[in-house]
């Protein structure tokens, strides 16, 4: 891991601190890998590196058992594949909604022939296990699919994975389990096997501690045989996992196997950072301990200077981010603009109902992991500063 001092000479106003819900600040060890020479994707050192990510993947997302898959796009692209892959025309798929996300992932799946329900919950709520049950077997027919936005990036809301995937499999058990863990991968506890997920998709960029442009999924036994059993053909070219199945496969075999030229740069620069997650001291557990404890303090500050959260309690709170109010009277451009002004870069609200109601702070990878570099206390006190310059008059701090 990099030492803080070696940020002393950052330019803040050119570059200020980047704590929005992803992309996120960057351990030093890895922009450096984005600057690698130019290589062959097939040559022997870069085959060996993507096979070694691969590798490093089962470990991060728990799934010993999985089929991973590195991809060129965003996470976005994980809603397709999962679309084009698992779901055939007509099917049932049920969507645990608890913000923007869960519209679009539903949306994506209605284009691709899906029948899409939606569990919908007040913004900054999530379903009870009750109405999730009752949702699952008041149909006629099991569920092809139920889809899980572990922390929706729009609201900060975090769902109870484990609690879900155990509800399912106990009530309708054929119903595969897929989890958008776009913001929560790398930096919320989650174990895909042991809990019986059949699909993890992601991006390269938030808790992963990567920059965008990629694409990242670990599919199950269960899911690759459902890929297989397909009546339908993949109804896309790009996003068919029959096709990259093989690559992936060949790559982790070490041997080289063309498809899709992959961005040879995003994929050492994920595999550096994947190599740090699963040798660091503590391996996964403690990476998920130290986003609790950055979550905590983060949470314990803006709530003691009278700031609301998003989130209507606290197990519905994100570790990764937080989804905060603002205070009646704060202006949101001024606010965002003050708090830029102090070198730190947060987000304004993203869901459409509630834009101009909350902001976003993201506290991941190397701003939670690695306390000594400031990036937290940083960034409150910034936001506190921002506050008071917007005439919002905040309790003591505890």
């Amino acid at each position: 891991m990099s030492h803080p001092s070696e940020h002393a000479d950052r330019d803040f106003k050119q570059f200020p601190l980047c704590m929005i819900p992803g992309p996120v600040e960057l351990d030093d060890a890895v922009t450096t890998a984005l600057s690698s020479p130019a290589s062959s994707h097939v040559g022997p050192h870069f085959v060996g590196v993507f096979g070694k990510a691969l590798e490093d993947l089962r470990v991060v997302f728990q799934a010993p058992s999985g089929q991973p898959y590195i991809i060129a796009g965003s996470g976005t692209l994980g809603w397709e594949i999962t679309a084009t892959n698992f779901i055939e025309p007509g099917e049932s798929v049920l969507v645990l909604n608890t913000g923007l996300f869960g519209d679009r992932f539903g949306d994506c799946l209605k284009t691709y022939g899906a029948q899409v329900t939606h569990l919908r919950s007040l913004f900054g709520a999530k379903a009870s296990l009750e109405d999730i049950e009752k949702a699952l077997t008041s149909v006629s027919k099991p569920y092809k699919m139920i889809t899980i936005t572990h922390v929706d990036t729009s609201s900060g809301v975090l769902s109870d994975v484990e609690s879900i995937a155990k509800l399912v499999h106990a009530v309708s058990p054929s119903t595969l389990i897929v989890v958008d863990g776009v913001c929560s991968a790398g930096g919320e506890l989650i174990r895909q096997e042991v809990w019986g997920v059949d699909i993890v998709l992601t991006g390269s960029q938030k808790a992963l501690g990567a920059s965008p442009g990629l694409c990242i999924l670990m599919v199950s036994p269960r899911g690759i045989q459902t890929m297989e059993r397909r009546q339908a053909p993949p109804s896309a070219y790009y996003a068919s996992l029959k096709r990259w199945t093989p690559i992936m496969m060949s790559y982790e075999a070490r041997k080289p196997q063309y498809f899709g030229t992959p961005p040879v740069q995003l994929v050492i620069a994920l595999a550096t950072s994947l190599r740090q997650l699963v040798t660091a001291a503590g391996g996964m557990d403690e990476r998920w301990v130290k986003h609790q404890t950055a979550n905590r303090h983060m949470k314990k500050y803006l709530k003691s200077r009278g700031l609301k959260m998003v989130p209507v309690n606290t197990d519905a709170e994100a570790n990764v981010m937080s989804a905060v109010y603002y205070p009646d009277g704060v202006s949101p451009p001024a606010f965002l603009s003050a708090v830029l002004a102090r070198g730190v870069q947060i987000a304004g609200g993203l869901h459409p109902d509630y834009t101009t109601k909350y902001f976003r702070i993201g506290h991941m990878n190397v701003s939670a992991i690695e306390p000594e570099r400031g990036h937290l206390d940083k960034t409150l006190e910034a936001v506190d500063a921002a506050m008071k310059e917007c005439g919002y008059q905040a309790a003591a701090a505890l």
